[in-house]
């Protein structure tokens, strides 16, 4: 028996909704999360349980596979000599980006102050501020707790990534927690705290040309 076939039938609310078609698939706990680590392209099962603090190794790989499954995820094992596997979004998987994003927008309101028992990762970051940035281009991201970059506009490939830029950015954004957490809760925008001196802006491209002039 093939491994797709080992996997548990998927869940159905039996609504003849897209709505309800759509939870079927990404409804479960954890998948939306999954698809956030996986906007940033292929990552590792250690990786992204790494990313995801709470969630159980069964439950991660159950949502792997289910992915899988369900056309959103693929694994893909890396060329010799390693012998490990990636995880990655397919084209049906990227087109939840603006689901994402939406989601993110509309939950702003619940994220309040930052909890003590609340993980935080750096590139979290990325999708709120990335909803701030118009045109494209490479943008780095420096915070308190790591840096990530940005493709800002990219139509294929990843649309964030872990640490600092791969080159040279269009625009490079130096910022504190504080600011970061007032833009992703909609309290500061980043005109506003570009203009404050909140966020200090470099680069020499379009992008950073964009936000010192705003």
């Amino acid at each position: 028996m093939s491994r797709l076939r080992r996997m548990s039938p998927r869940r159905s609310y039996d609504q003849y909704c897209s709505a309800a078609r759509a939870l079927d698939l990404v409804g479960d706990r954890w998948t939306l999360l999954i698809v956030r680590e996986l906007l940033a392209g292929p990552r590792r099962y250690t990786d992204l349980h790494a990313d995801l603090p709470g969630v159980s190794t069964d439950v991660l790989a159950s949502r792997l596979k289910d992915m899988e499954r369900d056309g959103i995820g693929t694994r893909r094992r890396l060329p010799p000599p390693g012998v490990a596997y990636v995880y990655e979004l397919t084209s049906r998987g990227r087109e939840l980006l603006p689901v994402l994003q939406a989601l993110g927008e509309w939950g702003q309101a619940e994220l309040g102050e930052r909890r003590p028992t609340d993980a935080v990762r750096a590139h979290w970051f990325a999708l709120p501020l990335m909803r701030s940035l118009e045109g494209e281009g490479l943008v780095e991201v420096r915070l308190q707790e790591g840096d990530f970059h940005l493709y800002v506009g990219a139509e294929d490939g990843p649309v964030y990534g872990d640490g600092p830029a791969p080159g040279e950015p269009d625009a490079r954004l130096v910022l504190d927690s504080w600011t970061c957490e007032a833009v992703a809760r909609g309290e500061l925008s980043l005109a506003d705290a570009v203009r404050g001196g909140r966020i200090e802006v470099t680069g020499a491209g379009t992008l950073a040309k964009a936000l010192r002039e705003v």
